[in-house]
């Protein structure tokens, strides 16, 4: 029965990334079965963490985070929760030695949330780290599974992947942030300075990034390459929409990749991945 409630808690995981994320649901379901459900346990874990701080509003956010991060190394600890999120947490945590260099940061990130609302450069370097490249790190730790030689050669690009899909986020959803949570993350920004050339500025360095994950992801191995490069186009597509539009556009709306868009990038890369041409 043990077998059965694990099988659950990692539908839960799958459930939220479903309901969540239709660009990461598409490339996590592109990954081998064998790790797949790990991805989804990871991101089930990040997401509800995030949710605390970003969405609970008429809670005791701090109150709820601290013992959600507490909940998290005792569920490690023992091998087991009673939330679903946190036992398929765990499960992949162990499996694929998941340890508290890599979480901790994730909290330190999550927990600034809480009462931060500007950013020096140092800051903003710090929280990348905590909120997107532990968590690229995380990932690359199931696709490595144990192979420490390929894992210490993929970290700078998993990193940088990382480091890229939150520099995204953080342009496509930075009406939201500004209006209903209060916080500027690029350093030092005036939002009401807000223009082209300082678009420009931080579009030039997410596609630095995207550059040096585009070199990791050619060396992953194949159980994951598909999943990880599909997830990278979405990503390079919001980007390339987001250049397009002026900058004024950027803070008036939420700039989307069409689920029809989505679609055909899946055919367009999977055709590229089959002729081995990424």
């Amino acid at each position: 029965m043990f077998k059965l409630y694990e099988k659950s808690a990692i539908d839960c995981s799958r459930k939220v990334t479903n309901n969540y994320s239709t660009s990461f649901s598409l490339g996590i379901k592109m990954i081998s079965s064998d790790y797949r459900w790990a991805i989804y346990s990871i991101y089930g874990f990040v997401r509800l963490a995030d949710e605390i701080v970003d969405t609970f509003e008429r809670e005791d956010k701090a109150e709820l985070l601290a013992q959600f991060k507490k909940d998290t190394y005792e569920s490690i600890e023992k091998g087991i929760s009673l939330n679903p999120i946190l036992h398929a947490f765990q499960k992949a945590a162990n499996q694929f030695q998941i340890g508290k260099d890599l979480i901790e940061p994730f909290f330190i990130s999550m927990e600034s949330d809480l009462d931060k609302q500007t950013y020096s450069r140092g800051q903003y370097d710090e929280y990348i780290y905590g909120s997107a490249e532990v968590v690229g790190l995380m990932c690359l730790k199931v696709f490595c599974d144990g192979n420490s030689d390929e894992y210490n050669s993929l970290v700078k690009p998993a990193k940088a992947l990382g480091a890229a899909f939150q520099k995204v986020n953080f342009l496509r959803d930075m009406k939201s942030d500004v209006e209903d949570r209060g916080r500027v993350y690029f350093p030092k920004l005036d939002i009401n300075n807000f223009n082209e050339e300082i678009k420009q500025e931080i579009i030039e360095e997410v596609k630095q990034d995207f550059d040096m994950a585009y070199s990791g992801i050619k060396r992953l191995p194949l159980s994951c390459r598909f999943g990880v490069y599909t997830a990278y186009r979405y990503y390079l597509r919001l980007l390339d929409k987001i250049d397009r539009v002026n900058a004024n556009d950027v803070l008036e709306k939420r700039i989307r990749v069409a689920n029809s868009e989505k679609v055909a990038l899946l055919a367009r890369s999977y055709v590229k991945f089959k002729l081995n041409v990424l």
